[in-house]
């Protein structure tokens, strides 16, 4: 299992387009194919910067979320409501304490 975090900023007159389409799509996204988890977070200083937060079994399962026409829907809408270039990590826990 590894982590997908996504940084993503948007205009100010945008942030309601966004987080009304993730809304919508955020249960078909989680209920995808080796995802586990899925949040939204909002940055607390540039609240026009967010990130998601995403468990993955495999690779190849958030590969196949990319390829998917879900994905396709989802990101056609949002990347029309960027401010700056998204970034991505795919990670690897190395240490949880809860």
């Amino acid at each position: 299992m590894f982590i997908r975090i996504v940084k993503m900023s948007f205009a100010e007159e945008h942030i309601d387009t966004f987080l009304e389409n993730f809304k919508q799509n955020k249960t078909a996204i989680r209920n995808f194919e080796g995802c586990r988890l899925l949040e939204l977070y909002r940055d607390k200083d540039n609240s026009n910067i967010f990130f998601t937060y995403s468990y993955w079994e495999v690779q190849e399962n958030l590969d196949n979320y990319r390829a998917s026409e879900l994905f396709r829907t989802v990101w056609a809408k949002t990347k029309l409501l960027f401010n700056a270039k998204p970034e991505a990590w795919s990670v690897n826990k190395t240490v949880s304490l809860p």
